[in-house]
């Protein structure tokens, strides 16, 4: 690999080799730090998908017979092979990204390796199950199989982070791949298919067709063959996609937007509180489905949150995403970054304060790229579009509360329920408030602390399923249960 300083063409990756799109059309590939294209990628069409697909179907057989420890050590070998070129792979998200260096390095790099280090574990001790039918001279045991060939389709906002994240437990647990990445950003996608050859993965295991969501992913969902989708991205896209698949009887895990709730009560640890609330608002430049959009501030200590809050937010440096000193970096595109401010236009109009930020960066020898401010927002009324829609950028917006039942109220009263973050010492109001909020993640006094053994996954209309641990190996394969009936002793 070599660090990328001119135009990169990126190609598909099937059954092993990097080919061309069939229909030989591109799309170009941005770097949002300076507005430039930097390379391109396949437009690839439903050719393509074909040709991935029939490659992921002939190495099926010989791929779901492999013993276990085999496919364990390959998947061993790409996350040792990631950490060992982790300078290259972050520098490389953080061009395709926008995202901080530091960030990428510390976070979405290191944990794509964890992603199949840990399914390299866990599919040794992933067990099947067995019932003994008392009096019926009887046993059951349940076989779980690989379905075959499944699509993953994941998002631009922790590419290599999301991407692996499907990735790893599907080919654990036997399956075959067509893989798309977001076009917005291949790069690390395309990276890992020369790892995985590096790391001796057989050919058509894993296949990795670049392309729009129209179209490559379009027919990614409704190949007849595919026989399940596990998509990460918008909620409007999520829908459309089950209203494909349903009807085709695929299996489908879906993890979909959110507009989180950061509930913070007046006797919890208040600085570690405050620091942490920078981190969950604006981290990868507020574009991660998990931030704490809504910060929702008991009253008795309103005030001095908002003044503090505001002070911290504002030695925070927007800038070149290469400089290990910057904290926000560019946002993903041109039209995400319209998208973002669109809200912030909004505001006022919705009876919203503008506390600090709003307005565009111009970073110097980067002036055409897509900075914004990080944006503090007051809002009285929860029924607001800025709290009912999701921004997905660095705009986070504030309100008071008086009572539990109110911030009760105020948390759940959103279609989404990915996750909520509560900050206090009170135990009952703590075990009270875990099980009422309607999220499928609940932190308590801290944010983002991730176990991969645990269920990942949202309520209402953040999604349908869950990722993560034993459940991504349940997705990714079928139960079958036998039963056997034998006679009895004479």
């Amino acid at each position: 690999m070599e660090l990328m300083s001119k135009m990169m063409t990126i190609k598909n990756y099937i059954n092993g080799e990097f080919v061309n799109p069939t229909q030989d059309n591109w799309l170009d590939n941005y770097n949002p730090s300076n507005g430039e294209i930097y390379g391109q990628i396949p437009n690839s069409t439903q050719d393509d998908v074909e040709n991935a697909y029939q490659a992921a179907a002939k190495a099926f057989l010989s791929w779901s017979n492999t013993t276990l420890e085999e496919r364990s050590n390959i998947l061993s070998k790409i996350a040792d092979l990631i950490l060992q070129k982790i300078d290259f792979l972050a520098a490389a998200e953080s061009k395709d990204n926008g995202k901080p260096i530091l960030l990428a390095k510390q976070v979405d790099i290191p944990r794509a390796a964890s992603n199949f280090q840990f399914f390299a574990n866990a599919i040794t001790q992933f067990s099947s199950e067995s019932h003994e039918s008392v009096g019926f001279n009887a046993m059951n045991f349940t076989l779980r199989q690989p379905i075959g060939v499944v699509g993953c389709i994941s998002p631009w906002n922790l590419p290599l982070y999301l991407f692996t994240w499907k990735i790893a437990p599907a080919i654990a647990a036997g399956n075959c791949l067509v893989a798309k990445p977001s076009e917005i950003t291949p790069m690390t996608a395309y990276l890992l298919g020369e790892i995985c050859n590096e790391a001796g993965l057989p050919k058509g295991v894993l296949n990795i067709v670049h392309g729009l969501g129209t179209s490559t992913g379009q027919a990614i969902v409704t190949h007849p063959k595919i026989k399940a989708i596990s998509f990460t991205g918008g909620t409007k896209t999520g829908a459309q996609i089950a209203k494909i698949a349903a009807p085709m009887f695929k299996k489908l895990s879906l993890e979909l937007g959110g507009k989180n709730p950061n509930i913070i009560f007046a006797d919890g640890d208040y600085d570690k509180m405050l620091t942490t609330t920078v981190r969950s608002s604006f981290s990868n430049q507020g574009q991660i489905c998990l931030c704490g959009s809504r910060i929702l501030v008991e009253e008795s200590i309103y005030e001095k949150f908002k003044f503090d809050f505001i002070q911290k937010v504002s030695e925070l440096k927007v800038g070149n995403p290469s400089s290990l000193d910057t904290n926000i970096g560019a946002l993903v595109s041109a039209a995400h970054l319209q998208k973002v401010k669109s809200y912030i236009d909004i505001a006022e109009n919705e009876g919203g304060k503008i506390l600090f930020g709003g307005d565009s960066v111009t970073v110097k020898n980067f002036e055409n790229g897509y900075y914004l401010q990080p944006t503090i927002i007051e809002v009285s009324d929860n029924n607001c579009r800025l709290n009912q829609e999701e921004i997905f950028g660095p705009v986070v917006t504030l309100m008071s509360f008086k009572t539990d039942e109110e911030a009760l109220f105020l948390a759940n009263d959103v279609k989404y329920g990915l996750s909520a973050t509560l900050w206090t010492n009170n135990l009952n109001r703590t075990m009270q408030f875990s099980k009422q909020l309607q999220a499928g993640i609940v932190w308590v006094n801290t944010w983002m602390l991730r176990d991969l053994r645990t269920p990942f996954g949202g309520a209402k209309d953040s999604g349908v399923g869950r990722e993560g641990g034993f459940e991504a190996l349940r997705f990714f394969t079928e139960p079958k249960n036998i039963c056997i009936q034998y006679e009895s002793p004479s």
